[in-house]
Protein backbone atom coordinates (compact mmCIF):
# COMPACT_ATOMS: atom_id res chain seq x y z
CA UNK A 1 0.00 0.00 0.00
CA UNK A 2 1.40 3.19 -0.51
CA UNK A 3 1.72 5.90 1.89
CA UNK A 4 1.73 9.92 1.46
CA UNK A 5 5.53 9.94 2.48
CA UNK A 6 6.30 7.25 -0.65
CA UNK A 7 9.13 8.86 -2.79
CA UNK A 8 9.69 11.57 -0.54
CA UNK A 9 11.94 10.32 2.04
CA UNK A 10 14.08 8.02 -0.19
CA UNK A 11 15.84 10.67 -1.36
CA UNK A 12 16.27 14.99 -1.50
CA UNK A 13 13.92 16.37 -3.45
CA UNK A 14 15.09 18.27 -6.32
CA UNK A 15 14.36 22.40 -6.84
CA UNK A 16 14.86 23.57 -10.28
CA UNK A 17 15.18 27.90 -9.93
CA UNK A 18 14.82 29.82 -12.86
CA UNK A 19 15.21 33.47 -12.57
CA UNK A 20 17.22 35.89 -14.65
CA UNK A 21 18.97 37.78 -11.54
CA UNK A 22 22.03 35.95 -10.55
CA UNK A 23 22.18 36.87 -6.86
CA UNK A 24 17.97 35.74 -6.45
CA UNK A 25 19.47 32.42 -8.10
CA UNK A 26 22.86 32.02 -5.87
CA UNK A 27 20.77 32.99 -2.87
CA UNK A 28 17.62 30.92 -3.73
CA UNK A 29 20.29 27.81 -4.28
CA UNK A 30 21.85 28.59 -0.40
CA UNK A 31 18.19 28.72 1.16
CA UNK A 32 16.91 25.24 -0.95
CA UNK A 33 20.31 23.63 0.53
CA UNK A 34 19.65 24.29 3.91
CA UNK A 35 16.70 22.82 4.02
CA UNK A 36 17.81 19.72 2.32
CA UNK A 37 16.70 20.07 -0.94
CA UNK A 38 18.79 19.32 -4.60
CA UNK A 39 18.88 22.46 -6.56
CA UNK A 40 19.46 23.32 -10.35
CA UNK A 41 19.83 26.79 -12.16
CA UNK A 42 18.92 28.29 -15.44
CA UNK A 43 18.66 32.02 -16.25
CA UNK A 44 15.84 32.54 -18.81
CA UNK A 45 12.62 30.93 -19.72
CA UNK A 46 13.99 28.45 -22.99
CA UNK A 47 16.44 27.23 -20.46
CA UNK A 48 13.78 26.85 -17.93
CA UNK A 49 11.19 24.96 -20.70
CA UNK A 50 14.34 22.71 -21.81
CA UNK A 51 15.76 21.97 -18.37
CA UNK A 52 11.85 20.87 -16.96
CA UNK A 53 11.73 18.56 -19.90
CA UNK A 54 14.93 17.01 -19.65
CA UNK A 55 15.60 16.92 -15.63
CA UNK A 56 12.12 16.60 -14.46
CA UNK A 57 12.24 18.32 -11.42
CA UNK A 58 10.15 17.64 -8.28
CA UNK A 59 9.49 21.50 -8.08
CA UNK A 60 10.30 24.66 -10.02
CA UNK A 61 10.76 27.98 -8.78
CA UNK A 62 10.02 30.41 -11.73
CA UNK A 63 10.35 33.99 -12.22
CA UNK A 64 7.96 36.17 -13.97
CA UNK A 65 9.81 38.07 -15.49
CA UNK A 66 12.39 37.09 -17.95
CA UNK A 67 14.13 37.46 -20.94
CA UNK A 68 12.63 35.75 -23.88
CA UNK A 69 9.89 33.58 -22.94
CA UNK A 70 8.64 34.52 -19.75
CA UNK A 71 7.30 32.53 -16.85
CA UNK A 72 3.55 32.73 -17.30
CA UNK A 73 4.38 31.39 -20.90
CA UNK A 74 6.64 28.57 -19.92
CA UNK A 75 4.10 27.57 -17.55
CA UNK A 76 1.36 27.47 -20.25
CA UNK A 77 3.79 24.75 -22.39
CA UNK A 78 4.48 23.04 -18.99
CA UNK A 79 0.69 21.95 -18.60
CA UNK A 80 0.62 20.67 -22.32
CA UNK A 81 2.89 18.09 -21.31
CA UNK A 82 1.14 15.01 -19.34
CA UNK A 83 4.06 13.00 -18.20
CA UNK A 84 5.05 17.06 -16.66
CA UNK A 85 2.03 19.07 -15.60
CA UNK A 86 1.79 17.96 -12.14
CA UNK A 87 5.18 19.58 -11.43
CA UNK A 88 4.66 22.04 -8.82
CA UNK A 89 5.65 25.45 -10.07
CA UNK A 90 5.96 28.58 -7.91
CA UNK A 91 6.07 31.56 -9.41
CA UNK A 92 8.68 34.30 -8.25
CA UNK A 93 7.31 37.53 -8.58
CA UNK A 94 7.72 41.40 -7.29
CA UNK A 95 4.27 42.06 -8.70
CA UNK A 96 1.89 42.26 -6.45
CA UNK A 97 -1.45 43.50 -8.22
CA UNK A 98 -4.54 41.29 -8.35
CA UNK A 99 -4.10 40.72 -12.58
CA UNK A 100 -0.99 39.29 -12.14
CA UNK A 101 -1.54 36.68 -9.27
CA UNK A 102 -5.01 36.01 -11.57
CA UNK A 103 -2.59 35.79 -14.93
CA UNK A 104 -0.42 33.35 -13.18
CA UNK A 105 -3.54 30.97 -11.38
CA UNK A 106 -5.25 31.04 -15.20
CA UNK A 107 -1.89 29.77 -16.55
CA UNK A 108 -1.16 27.04 -14.10
CA UNK A 109 0.73 28.26 -11.31
CA UNK A 110 0.22 26.45 -7.93
CA UNK A 111 1.42 29.31 -5.83
CA UNK A 112 3.66 32.12 -5.57
CA UNK A 113 6.79 33.91 -3.58
CA UNK A 114 7.44 37.48 -3.50
CA UNK A 115 10.58 39.25 -3.69
CA UNK A 116 12.67 39.57 -1.21
CA UNK A 117 12.94 36.43 -0.51
CA UNK A 118 11.95 35.43 3.30
CA UNK A 119 13.80 32.24 3.96
CA UNK A 120 10.62 31.39 6.81
CA UNK A 121 7.91 31.69 4.10
CA UNK A 122 10.36 29.99 1.53
CA UNK A 123 10.40 26.72 3.37
CA UNK A 124 6.46 26.81 4.63
CA UNK A 125 5.54 27.35 0.70
CA UNK A 126 8.03 24.68 -0.21
CA UNK A 127 6.86 22.68 2.15
CA UNK A 128 3.07 22.92 1.56
CA UNK A 129 3.82 22.20 -2.47
CA UNK A 130 5.39 18.83 -1.41
CA UNK A 131 2.70 18.21 0.38
CA UNK A 132 0.46 18.88 -2.42
CA UNK A 133 2.51 16.97 -4.55
CA UNK A 134 2.92 14.01 -2.04
CA UNK A 135 -1.26 13.51 -2.13
CA UNK A 136 -1.41 13.94 -5.91
CA UNK A 137 1.32 10.97 -6.17
CA UNK A 138 -0.67 8.97 -4.10
CA UNK A 139 -4.02 9.38 -5.83
CA UNK A 140 -1.93 8.57 -9.54
CA UNK A 141 -0.95 5.59 -7.34
CA UNK A 142 -4.45 4.46 -6.39
CA UNK A 143 -5.80 5.21 -9.93
CA UNK A 144 -2.65 2.70 -11.40
CA UNK A 145 -3.64 0.10 -8.87
CA UNK A 146 -7.47 0.34 -9.17
CA UNK A 147 -7.22 0.49 -13.22
CA UNK A 148 -4.52 -2.71 -12.80
CA UNK A 149 -7.78 -4.44 -10.19
CA UNK A 150 -10.13 -3.74 -12.69
CA UNK A 151 -8.39 -5.56 -15.55
CA UNK A 152 -7.29 -8.24 -13.66
CA UNK A 153 -10.98 -8.60 -12.55
CA UNK A 154 -12.27 -8.30 -16.23
CA UNK A 155 -9.88 -10.71 -17.47
CA UNK A 156 -11.25 -13.42 -14.60
CA UNK A 157 -14.81 -12.23 -15.50
CA UNK A 158 -14.35 -12.66 -19.32
CA UNK A 159 -12.49 -16.19 -18.69
CA UNK A 160 -15.55 -17.40 -16.39
CA UNK A 161 -17.83 -16.28 -19.11
CA UNK A 162 -15.99 -18.53 -21.29
CA UNK A 163 -15.75 -21.35 -19.39
CA UNK A 164 -19.34 -21.18 -18.53
CA UNK A 165 -20.30 -20.75 -22.12
CA UNK A 166 -17.84 -23.68 -22.89
CA UNK A 167 -19.81 -25.84 -20.94
CA UNK A 168 -22.48 -25.24 -22.03
CA UNK A 169 -22.09 -25.71 -25.54
CA UNK A 170 -20.64 -28.98 -24.75
CA UNK A 171 -23.83 -30.02 -22.98
CA UNK A 172 -26.04 -29.05 -26.31
CA UNK A 173 -23.79 -31.13 -28.52
CA UNK A 174 -23.93 -33.70 -26.44
CA UNK A 175 -27.96 -33.41 -26.29
CA UNK A 176 -27.63 -33.27 -30.01
CA UNK A 177 -25.41 -36.90 -30.08
CA UNK A 178 -28.27 -38.60 -27.45
CA UNK A 179 -30.66 -37.68 -30.25
CA UNK A 180 -28.79 -38.86 -32.81
CA UNK A 181 -28.42 -42.29 -31.23
CA UNK A 182 -31.91 -42.19 -31.43
CA UNK A 183 -32.04 -41.51 -35.22
CA UNK A 184 -28.99 -41.95 -36.43
CA UNK A 185 -30.41 -41.54 -40.37
CA UNK A 186 -30.91 -37.61 -39.35
CA UNK A 187 -27.49 -37.37 -37.61
CA UNK A 188 -26.17 -34.98 -40.55
CA UNK A 189 -29.71 -32.82 -40.68
CA UNK A 190 -29.25 -31.86 -36.76
CA UNK A 191 -25.78 -30.84 -37.66
CA UNK A 192 -26.81 -28.76 -40.93
CA UNK A 193 -29.99 -27.33 -39.19
CA UNK A 194 -27.63 -25.19 -37.08
CA UNK A 195 -25.11 -24.18 -39.70
CA UNK A 196 -28.47 -23.28 -42.10
CA UNK A 197 -30.44 -21.14 -39.35
CA UNK A 198 -27.43 -19.38 -38.61
CA UNK A 199 -26.91 -18.16 -42.42
CA UNK A 200 -30.73 -17.65 -42.46
CA UNK A 201 -30.59 -15.05 -39.41
CA UNK A 202 -27.72 -13.78 -40.86
CA UNK A 203 -29.59 -13.22 -44.17
CA UNK A 204 -32.11 -11.21 -42.88
CA UNK A 205 -30.05 -8.74 -40.60
CA UNK A 206 -29.96 -10.32 -37.28
CA UNK A 207 -27.23 -9.79 -35.11
CA UNK A 208 -24.28 -11.58 -34.29
CA UNK A 209 -25.76 -12.60 -30.76
CA UNK A 210 -28.87 -13.64 -32.57
CA UNK A 211 -27.13 -15.68 -34.80
CA UNK A 212 -24.79 -17.21 -32.53
CA UNK A 213 -27.59 -17.96 -30.33
CA UNK A 214 -29.58 -19.66 -32.98
CA UNK A 215 -26.72 -21.67 -34.27
CA UNK A 216 -25.82 -23.41 -31.03
CA UNK A 217 -29.99 -24.10 -30.24
CA UNK A 218 -31.28 -25.00 -33.45
CA UNK A 219 -29.32 -28.51 -33.29
CA UNK A 220 -31.51 -29.30 -30.23
CA UNK A 221 -34.80 -28.44 -32.40
CA UNK A 222 -35.59 -32.69 -32.47
CA UNK A 223 -34.35 -33.32 -29.37
CA UNK A 224 -38.63 -34.38 -28.29
CA UNK A 225 -38.19 -36.75 -30.03
CA UNK A 226 -35.96 -38.89 -27.71
CA UNK A 227 -39.43 -39.44 -26.11
CA UNK A 228 -41.04 -40.70 -28.93
CA UNK A 229 -41.11 -45.03 -29.75
CA UNK A 230 -38.45 -46.36 -31.82
CA UNK A 231 -42.13 -48.16 -33.45
CA UNK A 232 -43.42 -45.16 -34.92
CA UNK A 233 -39.74 -43.14 -34.91
CA UNK A 234 -38.44 -45.63 -36.95
CA UNK A 235 -41.11 -47.08 -38.79
CA UNK A 236 -40.90 -47.21 -42.80
CA UNK A 237 -43.68 -45.91 -44.12
CA UNK A 238 -46.37 -43.84 -43.50
CA UNK A 239 -47.82 -43.53 -39.80
CA UNK A 240 -51.48 -44.25 -38.69
CA UNK A 241 -53.27 -41.14 -37.09
CA UNK A 242 -52.45 -42.29 -33.67
CA UNK A 243 -48.97 -42.40 -34.60
CA UNK A 244 -48.63 -39.07 -35.99
CA UNK A 245 -50.38 -37.43 -32.95
CA UNK A 246 -47.48 -39.62 -30.94
CA UNK A 247 -45.05 -38.09 -33.47
CA UNK A 248 -46.47 -34.12 -33.20
CA UNK A 249 -46.19 -34.37 -29.21
CA UNK A 250 -42.32 -34.66 -29.63
CA UNK A 251 -42.42 -30.79 -29.84
CA UNK A 252 -43.74 -30.73 -26.29
CA UNK A 253 -41.77 -32.96 -25.07
CA UNK A 254 -38.21 -30.79 -26.34
CA UNK A 255 -39.76 -27.39 -24.50
CA UNK A 256 -40.40 -29.84 -21.49
CA UNK A 257 -37.04 -30.80 -21.78
CA UNK A 258 -35.03 -27.49 -22.30
CA UNK A 259 -37.82 -25.95 -19.42
CA UNK A 260 -36.10 -23.56 -17.21
CA UNK A 261 -33.17 -22.54 -17.80
CA UNK A 262 -30.99 -19.03 -17.86
CA UNK A 263 -29.04 -19.88 -20.56
CA UNK A 264 -29.31 -17.84 -23.71
CA UNK A 265 -28.90 -21.28 -26.07
CA UNK A 266 -31.60 -23.47 -23.91
CA UNK A 267 -33.81 -21.02 -23.69
CA UNK A 268 -33.86 -20.24 -27.42
CA UNK A 269 -33.86 -23.74 -27.92
CA UNK A 270 -36.82 -24.44 -25.97
CA UNK A 271 -38.45 -21.94 -28.39
CA UNK A 272 -37.51 -23.94 -31.21
CA UNK A 273 -37.94 -26.88 -29.76
CA UNK A 274 -41.61 -26.05 -29.42
CA UNK A 275 -42.46 -24.24 -32.17
CA UNK A 276 -40.43 -25.00 -34.92
CA UNK A 277 -43.88 -26.29 -36.48
CA UNK A 278 -46.23 -23.81 -36.26
CA UNK A 279 -47.10 -22.35 -40.11
CA UNK A 280 -47.27 -18.81 -40.82
CA UNK A 281 -50.91 -19.80 -42.41
CA UNK A 282 -51.87 -20.83 -38.64
CA UNK A 283 -51.53 -25.05 -39.91
CA UNK A 284 -49.09 -26.42 -37.51
CA UNK A 285 -48.33 -27.17 -34.20
CA UNK A 286 -48.50 -27.88 -32.05
CA UNK A 287 -51.13 -24.48 -30.86
CA UNK A 288 -51.52 -23.49 -34.35
CA UNK A 289 -50.05 -19.94 -33.77
CA UNK A 290 -49.97 -17.43 -36.67
CA UNK A 291 -47.80 -15.18 -37.98
CA UNK A 292 -45.52 -13.28 -35.58
CA UNK A 293 -46.92 -14.95 -32.77
CA UNK A 294 -44.61 -17.52 -33.44
CA UNK A 295 -41.11 -16.80 -32.10
CA UNK A 296 -39.00 -15.41 -35.46
CA UNK A 297 -36.27 -18.34 -34.42
CA UNK A 298 -38.76 -21.40 -34.77
CA UNK A 299 -39.77 -19.28 -38.43
CA UNK A 300 -36.34 -19.45 -39.02
CA UNK A 301 -35.68 -22.57 -38.35
CA UNK A 302 -39.17 -23.80 -39.98
CA UNK A 303 -37.63 -22.84 -43.78
CA UNK A 304 -34.84 -24.24 -43.16
CA UNK A 305 -35.84 -27.71 -41.44
CA UNK A 306 -37.89 -27.91 -44.31
CA UNK A 307 -35.23 -27.54 -47.16
CA UNK A 308 -33.32 -30.06 -45.44
CA UNK A 309 -35.97 -32.80 -44.72
CA UNK A 310 -37.18 -32.37 -48.31
CA UNK A 311 -33.37 -32.81 -49.39
CA UNK A 312 -32.70 -35.89 -47.09
CA UNK A 313 -32.98 -39.77 -47.16
CA UNK A 314 -35.54 -41.20 -44.86
CA UNK A 315 -36.81 -44.39 -43.84
CA UNK A 316 -39.91 -43.66 -45.79
CA UNK A 317 -38.85 -41.91 -49.12
CA UNK A 318 -35.74 -40.61 -50.81
CA UNK A 319 -34.19 -37.12 -51.02
CA UNK A 320 -35.11 -34.79 -53.54
CA UNK A 321 -32.70 -32.66 -55.54
CA UNK A 322 -31.89 -29.07 -54.55
CA UNK A 323 -33.70 -27.44 -57.36
CA UNK A 324 -37.02 -29.79 -56.56
CA UNK A 325 -37.04 -28.80 -53.12
CA UNK A 326 -36.70 -25.10 -53.60
CA UNK A 327 -39.47 -25.77 -56.21
CA UNK A 328 -41.50 -27.42 -53.34
CA UNK A 329 -41.07 -24.76 -50.88
CA UNK A 330 -41.80 -21.71 -53.09
CA UNK A 331 -44.58 -23.26 -55.43
CA UNK A 332 -46.01 -26.19 -52.79
CA UNK A 333 -46.91 -29.54 -53.86
CA UNK A 334 -49.91 -29.78 -51.52
CA UNK A 335 -48.61 -30.78 -48.51
CA UNK A 336 -45.94 -27.85 -48.49
CA UNK A 337 -47.01 -24.59 -49.11
CA UNK A 338 -45.27 -21.37 -49.48
CA UNK A 339 -47.89 -20.03 -47.10
CA UNK A 340 -46.52 -21.85 -44.15
CA UNK A 341 -43.37 -19.52 -43.81
CA UNK A 342 -42.70 -16.23 -42.58
CA UNK A 343 -43.02 -14.15 -46.44
CA UNK A 344 -40.13 -12.13 -45.44
CA UNK A 345 -38.03 -15.06 -44.37
CA UNK A 346 -38.82 -16.99 -47.68
CA UNK A 347 -37.80 -14.13 -49.82
CA UNK A 348 -34.29 -14.05 -48.27
CA UNK A 349 -34.46 -17.97 -48.67
CA UNK A 350 -34.95 -18.09 -52.03
CA UNK A 351 -32.83 -15.03 -52.86
CA UNK A 352 -29.77 -16.79 -51.86
CA UNK A 353 -30.36 -20.45 -52.02
CA UNK A 354 -27.68 -21.64 -53.47
CA UNK A 355 -25.66 -21.00 -50.16
CA UNK A 356 -28.01 -23.69 -48.59
CA UNK A 357 -27.30 -26.03 -51.15
CA UNK A 358 -23.52 -25.49 -50.84
CA UNK A 359 -23.99 -26.51 -47.06
CA UNK A 360 -25.90 -29.38 -47.42
CA UNK A 361 -23.05 -30.36 -50.06
CA UNK A 362 -20.42 -30.14 -47.71
CA UNK A 363 -22.08 -31.89 -44.66
CA UNK A 364 -24.25 -34.57 -46.30
CA UNK A 365 -22.06 -37.03 -45.59
CA UNK A 366 -20.78 -35.50 -42.53
CA UNK A 367 -20.59 -38.06 -39.17
CA UNK A 368 -19.52 -35.34 -37.06
CA UNK A 369 -21.26 -32.66 -34.90
CA UNK A 370 -21.05 -28.72 -36.08
CA UNK A 371 -18.50 -28.15 -33.64
CA UNK A 372 -16.09 -30.35 -35.31
CA UNK A 373 -17.10 -29.17 -38.81
CA UNK A 374 -15.58 -25.68 -38.88
CA UNK A 375 -19.31 -23.84 -40.20
CA UNK A 376 -20.20 -22.25 -36.84
CA UNK A 377 -17.34 -19.78 -37.02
Amino acid sequence: MKTLNDGLAHRPMHVLIADDDEGVRELLEVLCGNLGYVTSSVSDGESALSAIIAEKPDLVLLDCIMPGMNGFEVIKEIKKIDSLKHIPILLLTGLTSREDRIKGITAGANDFLTKPIDEEELSLRLKNAFQIKAYQNLLENEKVLLDNLVIERTIELQTALDQTKEACTDTIYRMAILSEYRDSDTGAHIQRIGAFARILSRLAGYSEDFQEDIYYSAILHDIGKIGIPDSILLKNGSLEKEEWARMMNHTEIGAKILGNSKSSYITMAKKIAHFHHERWDGGGYPDGLTGTQIPVEARITNIVDQYDALRSDRPYKKGFSHEASIEIIFIGDGRTKPEHFDPDLLKCFMKNHLEFRDIFRKMQDDTVLIKESGLGG
